[in-house]
């Protein structure tokens, strides 16, 4: 009998092996497949660019690249230049600087009928002509829509996303959909099925994330506009990273319908960080090309959630006196010191040009991070969130925030009340006890038991910024490009941003400088809020960096998207005159 009972013990635990074994072949095979699918499509999109060179020498192209958005779509409308031209001369960029950084995932073939199609429509519209990269997760028909997850491949869209609609309508062409990091909750770019996404101006710099294919693509010259998204800095970072300018829009300025069903399901809750679709591009002018295009009236009657308010040029063309409210720190994550220089030699630019300036404090970021951030996405302890990374291996640049969600309850308590605030915010908002928070009903009920509602919060800043009389904000961005592998380990480094997305605020990021000697010699002398773990941390992060761009990050209250593209449109034009 002990004999038989060892056996069958024994025959359990091999059948089990073999379980798990037969499971991971063939979650491997899936990713093999796609990756085989990706690189089909990329031989006969060069087939393609190898036929058009025959008919166009590329000596008779390679000025395009160089061509601002606005002087190209001015040469499109016009006539001297050909749709067709012009895209197969990003493409065939666009394959070179993919080849150098594995920023894009898929070729969309589906561009060359685009091509048909706006060349029959009776008007041109604002972007005819224009090629236009997107994000893996903003959906296009016929083709997968990721977020870096092995659970989405083999279910392409049913059909575009509105916003895609709309740039088609616009005349834009989408011609590629570009790497996102594993479940986009991260700002490096890697996932396992497509793997690592390279920052184009140093090969080991992260271009940031989660909208870093797109930063990779633009900054290496293959895209001129692109689409990402922004829940807590995705479009911003990798503009800092990467050196572009880049937009997020209050949250319902334009339709991110339909959103990822995972992210829903994670931020399901009351009172959510919003998630916003934005352009990124070279100059700001780009932008408000790009926007003044998407807010038509296709969008809204497309999507009739999103206010029919189209875009204000002559607020954008402004040229009025600003009164700026700055900072160069949120007092919860200082960030280096070439950050903090930017915001400082932009106020004195600014000042010199006639803007008046006006010290800012925010409040409470620690609070912003730990209740109104952490909280809504790990209000369940992080269950939610390791849920959409069932039948999916997890990519090494998650590993240290999926270990944390991970560990048991208790012991999560136990490490918040040993380690210093900075890490025991996130390790708080993930040890509440499930039995009491795990539904949106709640944690609702929570928020209307404590005095730190999101709405008082918003409210507070709101009458803060309006006692001070100000226009617009400047304030820093996190950057310059982090060292690959260290976004994972410093979730809280993105305050700078993520104040922005809970209060739902429009901001962007424009690139005002480069890392110098100087730079790289003061961060020697970094310590940080206590020269902890976590500063020393962002410290290996950033180092490294001389010649990477500097940006800074540019705000204005809700609904005011076109005052700050103005706002950064001034600070762009000052940086440039340097």
């Amino acid at each position: 009998a002990p004999a038989a009972t060892l056996a069958l013990l024994c025959g359990s635990a091999a059948s089990v092996v073999v379980w798990k074994w037969l499971g991971k072949r063939h979650i491997q095979k899936k990713m093999e497949e796609a990756r085989r699918t990706r690189d089909e499509g990329v031989k006969k999109m060069a087939k393609t660019i190898q036929q058009f060179r025959e008919q166009v020498p590329s000596d008779k192209t390679d000025a395009i690249l160089s061509l601002p958005l606005l002087k190209l779509s001015g040469r499109l409308q016009e006539g001297s230049l050909s749709p067709r031209t012009v895209l197969y001369t990003y493409v065939e960029k666009a394959l070179e600087v993919t080849q150098q950084t594995n920023c894009v995932q898929y070729f969309i073939p589906e561009c060359e009928e685009q091509l048909q199609e706006i060349q029959q429509q009776r008007e041109k519209g604002l972007l005819y002509g224009i090629p236009v990269s997107i994000k893996d997760h903003i959906g296009h028909k016929g083709h997968l829509s990721t977020c870096g997850l092995v659970k989405f491949l083999g279910t392409p869209e049913q059909e575009d996303s509105v916003l895609v609609k709309v740039l088609k309508r616009q005349g834009a062409i989408p011609f590629a959909k570009t790497n996102v990091p594993q479940s986009l909750f991260n700002y490096d770019c890697s996932n396992l099925i497509f793997g690592q996404t390279l920052n184009p101006l140093n090969h080991q710099k992260t271009p940031g994330g989660s909208s870093g294919g797109e930063g990779a693509l633009i900054a290496g010259g293959g895209s001129l506009l692109g689409i990402g998204s922004d829940i807590g800095g995705s479009i911003r970072l990798p503009c800092s990273f990467c050196g572009l300018c880049g937009l997020k829009p209050t949250a319902e300025r334009l339709s991110a319908w339909p959103i990822p069903s995972f992210i829903t399901d994670i931020s399901s809750h009351p009172m959510p960080v919003p998630c916003a679709l934005g352009p990124m591009a070279r100059d700001v002018d780009s932008l408000s090309l790009c926007m003044k295009a998407l807010l038509c009236k296709e969008m809204f009657q497309l999507d009739p959630t999103v206010p029919p308010i189209p875009f204000n040029e002559e607020v954008y063309s402004s040229s009025s006196p600003l009164r700026i409210g700055y900072y160069d720190t949120d007092g919860y994550f200082p960030l280096p010191p070439c950050m903090r220089r930017a915001v400082q030699e932009t106020r004195e630019a600014l000042q010199a040009a006639g803007h008046e300036m006006v010290l800012f404090s925010p409040l409470h970021i620690h609070h912003v991070m730990t209740e109104l951030f952490l909280k809504t996405f790990f209000a369940d302890g992080g269950r939610a969130w390791l849920d959409v990374f069932t039948g999916n291996f997890v990519d090494p640049s998650l590993k240290p925030q999926v270990n944390f969600c991970r560990i048991p309850r208790l012991g999560k308590k136990l490490l918040a009340l040993i380690l210093k605030p900075l890490v025991s915010s996130w390790l708080h908002s993930q040890s509440r006890d499930s039995s009491t928070i795990h539904t949106p009903k709640k944690l609702k009920c929570s928020w209307h038991a404590s005095p730190f509602l999101p709405q008082v919060y918003r409210s507070e800043f709101i009458t803060q910024w309006r006692e001070l009389q100000l226009d617009v904000m400047l304030c820093p961005v996190l950057g310059p490009a982090f060292t690959m592998g260290f976004p994972g380990k410093l979730l809280s480094a993105i305050s700078s941003t993520m104040l922005y997305n809970v209060l739902n605020f429009p901001a962007g990021v424009v690139p005002v400088s480069t890392v110098t000697e100087d730079d790289e010699e003061e961060l020697k002398l970094y310590r940080g809020c206590c020269d902890d773990p976590w500063d020393r941390t962002l410290k290996q992060a950033v180092a490294g960096a001389v010649g990477l761009p500097v940006a800074v990050q540019c705000v204005a209250l809700p609904w005011q998207d076109e005052l700050c593209l103005r706002f950064m449109k001034e600070v762009e034009t000052l940086s440039r005159a340097k």
